[in-house]
């Protein structure tokens, strides 16, 4: 290994000093977060009330701007709020002060110097309303030697050396779960590492099925009625351990993470708005995994525009008769059960025309992918994310009992999806934490094996400081999601937190994947590395469940309302 730079990794020299001095700066890029939103709001409408839309649209770029730095505050609290936490448990060490510290020095510089959105978009201070005078604190005491020194040389290379003393695990640092989703994370590791992690490259290069056998082995560990409560059979946890499971299993093969979303999200609407006898009905079955759901939503060139729908539904006696398209569904053939969204009322052309269906359907199999009467269907070829299969399906008066209908009133569907889409984020972006964490650990062994110059590559700091940040931004987006996963457990309001959770978390996961495969070199490039697995499957992240810009738009719109 390459010897440390020289000087203090460390910027203050007890842990008391540095929770006080991120404490600070929190409160410092708080009052910016507030200037930031006046004057983007001043540029919606400079007239005041209520904000226009088409302004809105045409200052897109400081719009989303403005998110961006909504989740830079949100993250950086989180990690203040982690790091006292710790403390008060005596669990805060060194590598969980380092990684703080490191987190604080990068985003305070970024909130200061630019924001990256994309790969080629930046949103500057100015951007924002932002000049040097408010800035300014930024650079002044504590929170100036956070921002100058809290990302140092030495301190990655700190960093670098205890993940060296812990074999590079997958997780790196004290994550600060407590006792009983600690002991959930461990049994879901294991179960990753070894029936998960040795076979999913094989599975993802020949496009198969993620094996029956490892969704019964699933099933058997209560991943499928994780939250449902346990008077329908689920073990009755809450969404901070739906958290940490989609995270383990993601990081063994972001399809079998994937898995527990179809289910939770089902489980989700029956329990929000299902009658008791769907509920009594369909939630054992999901539980115990007898019965596997697909999302049926999305339909050709209408995308995130739920609201232009055109599958249509006509009541026939006691059958709604189904016909239209719809593409991107995700796992039908294999699945028992259709949350399928369709419009009811052909007068009313925008969300409060829609309703939801929970339409069962018969298993299918490659040889025969839909074998029920007036549904047919195509698989679309992916790069990535496999294992489940994609599909665009065509229903030709599909026949579902009016009994199926999602509650008791049509034209309640939009509504009842959104209800889910908080859980659906913070779910997205635990997987994207364990994406991340795949790519990570990837990067981190072929480094250590890889012999450069007659020395490992992990020993060269532009090798490891995209490992120590990698990990850094982790973190970041570990502890952003589950305040988001608290927050809804609790019962509170938490779509923006959980919007800002799957923004960055997404971005993360496809920064470290890039990296990690920058790392390999040109092995990084050959089908035969997992690495280029996990790249595509880290790109999906960045699309799905609101792509980053739908997100962002959403999180800014937010931010607004709460100003009128």
């Amino acid at each position: 290994m390459a010897l440390p730079p020289t000087g203090s990794a460390t910027v203050f020299e007890d842990k008391t000093t540095l929770i006080d001095a991120c404490h600070q700066a929190v409160s410092e890029i708080d009052v910016l977060l507030g200037k930031a939103r006046d004057f983007v709001r001043h540029q919606a409408n400079p007239q005041g009330g209520r904000f226009d839309n088409a302004r809105l649209n045409a200052n897109q770029h400081s719009l989303h701007g403005l998110s961006w730095l909504a989740t830079y505050v949100e993250a950086l609290r989180q990690m203040a709020e982690y790091a006292e936490r710790m403390s008060a448990q005596g669990r805060f060490g060194e590598l969980e002060l380092l990684l703080t510290q490191v987190a604080f020095g990068e985003y305070l510089n970024q909130i200061a110097g630019g924001i990256a959105m994309s790969q080629t978009e930046f949103v500057r201070a100015h951007e924002l309303g932002l000049g040097q005078d408010d800035l300014a604190p930024l650079y002044q005491g504590k929170v100036g030697e956070l921002l100058r020194h809290g990302n140092s040389a030495a301190a990655r290379s700190a960093i670098l050396q205890l993940m060296c003393e812990h074999d590079g695990a997958a997780t790196v640092g004290d994550t600060g779960l407590d006792e009983t989703l600690g002991a959930v994370r461990e049994q879901m590791r294991r179960f990753a590492d070894e029936r998960i992690g040795p076979h999913a490259h094989e599975w993802h290069l020949a496009n198969e099925y993620i094996p029956m056998e490892i969704i019964t082995e699933m099933s058997e560990l209560g991943v499928f009625g994780l939250t449902i409560p346990e008077e329908y059979g689920g073990l009755g946890l809450g969404k901070e351990a739906m958290c940490v499971v989609s995270e383990e299993l993601s990081r063994g093969y972001i399809g079998v993470g994937s898995l527990g979303t179809r289910s939770e999200i089902a489980a989700e609407l029956i329990l929000a708005n299902g009658s008791e006898a769907q509920k009594n009905h369909l939630l054992p079955k999901l539980s115990s995994g007898e019965v596997l759901p697909t999302a049926v939503f999305t339909e050709p060139n209408t995308g995130s525009d739920l609201a232009s729908l055109k599958t249509r539904a006509v009541l026939d006696g006691d059958t709604y008769r189904i016909t239209g398209n719809k593409t991107w569904i995700t796992h039908p053939v294999r699945a028992d059960l259709m949350t399928l969204l369709v419009r009811t009322n052909p007068d009313e052309t925008g969300y409060k025309g829609l309703s939801m269906f929970l339409a069962e359907k018969p298993r299918g199999s490659d040889a025969e992918p839909f074998p029920a009467t007036g549904m047919s269907g195509s698989e679309i070829e992916v790069l990535g994310y496999r294992g489940m299969k994609e599909y665009e399906i065509g229903f030709d008066d599909f026949e579902v009992p009016a009994s199926a209908l999602l509650g008791s009133t049509p034209g309640e569907g939009f509504k009842q999806l959104m209800q889910t889409f908080e859980s659906a984020r913070i779910q997205t972006a635990a997987r994207a934490i364990g994406v991340a964490q795949n790519a990570m650990e990837s990067a981190f062994k072929y480094a250590q094996d890889r012999i450069q110059f007659g020395q490992p590559i992990l020993s060269f700091p532009r090798v490891f400081d995209k490992i120590v940040l990698g990990a850094v931004e982790i973190m970041l987006a570990r502890q952003l999601t589950y305040f988001a996963a608290r927050e809804k457990d609790r019962g509170a309001r938490c779509d923006l937190e959980a919007g800002m959770a799957k923004l960055l978390g997404a971005r993360v996961a496809w920064a470290m994947a890039d990296n990690a495969v920058q790392i390999h070199g040109g092995n990084g490039f050959a089908l035969e590395y997992p690495v280029s697995r996990i790249l595509c499957d880290a790109r999906i992240l960045n699309i799905f469940e609101g792509a980053a810009e739908i997100q962002a738009q959403v999180i800014a719109r937010r931010l607004l309302e709460e100003l009128n």
